[in-house]
């Protein structure tokens, strides 16, 4: 077993960040992953194609985004995940990170704060077919573009305030860890992989106003950018482009520019052993993952009740979690069912309400429940609790005839490869694959363990794109 904090610190760091981090990341790939390793990348990568052939049907944005791609784009060589449709590489990346991402349940490193494998697999699957790389070569660039994304989050271990709250980390890190996932499937060198990240550089983004904000769909797909500005990199560079080598550590460069100016821990980012990205976590609800200690409580303090509780909820939160409770009348009535994923008074009371939460529960119009916004008028929130990184810890307090009972949880439930395999079960039962879900998931897991990538591609069933309306409200 690799263990996720087992980091052996360099005894010297090493100028510019970038090449060094290049360096240490293909000396990496040419050691080989530990089976470890790959084993979890194997998972990773059907979670996330389980929950895009999911979301295919159930909401109109990855018909919205397909459609957005694929006009004058003339086709490609890249497949749509879950469709018949081709675009371009870097086009399909965007493609198949929204989808990955659309219904909030892609995996994450709470720490980092980050969803890695939702901008790795599709950059590195978008070059994977016009090169013919096979299938391990893709779990090796998705396992290393990872690691860099977490090994850059964790650095940052983001809280309620200071340098990275403000940023989609998983964006802003995307372009980097997308770009090298491209780069180890295209099989670049070490000069080409350091432009390459000069080039990603000079794309960041992932300002988080569309989090803190209301009444937008946007939310569901910001790695997409990510994705496919990583990719762009890669085939920038492969074709001669070159980019600033100082572009983490330079005077403008990422830490300077983008994080306050806040010294890398060159420690951590230079390990020349442990994987960070082992830390990484299955979702076990579709929702933003700070809500998930509160629906673990709010599912606590329901069984201890015996049902939904009957007067007002009072809601402890702390700085990370306070901005997903304002402005709090539209947290408690979210117009959107990205804005509902993102509240932490509505998914409280959501939970509270129905017992549960899943993928059949949490549907498109789940944001207009009676029984979830009756609760949710009952919710109020107090901000007492101690900011910290990774998981926010949760409290909920209600008036019972014996007096005030609180409930606290600090964490959600760990999935298992058991675990995973249900819920991927689930997400291709969702997507309108019955019977045959279970043999389709093994099927698709055997084809990730050698061959071409391009057979595992065609093995990923078709299902058909939600018909909803364009406006998802």
């Amino acid at each position: 077993m690799v263990e996720a904090t087992t980091l052996a610190r360099p005894a010297a760091a090493t100028f510019p960040l970038s090449r060094a981090l290049v360096r240490m990341l293909l000396d990496r790939h040419r050691r080989g992953l530990p089976p470890e390793v790959m084993h979890r990348a194997r998972l990773h990568t059907m979670d996330s194609i389980c929950i895009a052939l999911a979301a295919r049907p159930a909401l109109p944005i990855g018909r919205q985004v397909i459609a957005a791609l694929a006009f004058g784009a003339g086709g490609g060589d890249s497949p749509v995940i879950g469709s018949d449709e081709r675009l371009p590489p870097a086009l399909a990346g965007f493609a198949n990170s929204a989808l990955a991402h659309a219904l909030d349940y892609d995996d994450i490193h709470d720490i980092a704060r980050l969803h890695p494998t939702t901008v790795t697999l599709p950059a590195a699957l978008a070059v994977a077919g016009p090169v013919g790389a096979g299938i391990e070569r893709v779990l090796a660039g998705m396992a290393l573009g990872n690691e860099l994304m977490c090994r850059l989050g964790t650095a940052c271990a983001p809280t309620g305030d200071g340098p990275g709250s403000d940023w989609f980390l998983t964006q802003l890190f995307g372009y980097l860890g997308g770009c090298l996932s491209a780069c180890i499937v295209l099989d670049l060198p070490e000069d080409d992989i350091v432009s390459a990240f000069g080039l990603a550089y000079m794309q960041l983004a992932g300002g988080k106003q569309t989090a803190f904000g209301t009444g937008s769909t946007a939310r569901s797909i910001y790695p997409a950018f990510a994705a496919m500005g990583g990719v762009q990199a890669a085939l920038l560079a492969r074709a001669g482009v070159t980019g600033p080598e100082g572009a983490l550590d330079g005077p403008a460069g990422m830490f300077n520019l983008y994080l306050g100016g806040t010294a890398p821990d060159l420690g951590l980012l230079l390990a020349e052993d442990g994987w960070s990205w082992l830390a990484t976590e299955v979702k076990p609800w579709p929702s933003c993952r700070l809500s998930h200690p509160y629906v673990a409580a709010a599912l606590a303090l329901r069984e201890r009740l015996g049902g939904p509780p009957t007067g007002r909820v009072t809601v402890a939160v702390n700085p990370s979690a306070a901005k997903l409770c304002r402005p709090l009348e539209q947290r408690r009535r979210p117009e959107t069912l990205q804005d509902a994923k993102y509240s932490i008074p509505f998914m409280t009371a959501f939970t509270l309400a129905h017992g549960k939460v899943d993928l059949a529960s949490l549907g498109a119009e789940a944001m207009h429940d009676p029984a979830a916004r009756e609760m949710a008028a009952r919710i109020d929130i107090v901000e007492t609790l101690p900011d910290r990184p990774g998981h926010p810890p949760a409290e909920l307090t209600v008036q019972t005839p014996e007096g005030p009972l609180t409930l606290r949880r600090d964490a959600a439930p760990v999935l298992d490869d058991e675990g995973l395999r249900a819920k991927g079960i689930d997400c291709l039962r969702q997507a309108g694959i019955g019977a045959e879900a279970g043999a389709i998931w093994d099927q698709l897991l055997a084809l990730l363990r050698e061959g071409p990538a391009a057979d595992f591609l065609a093995a990923i069933p078709r299902v058909a794109a939600s018909a909803g309306a364009d406006r998802h409200r």
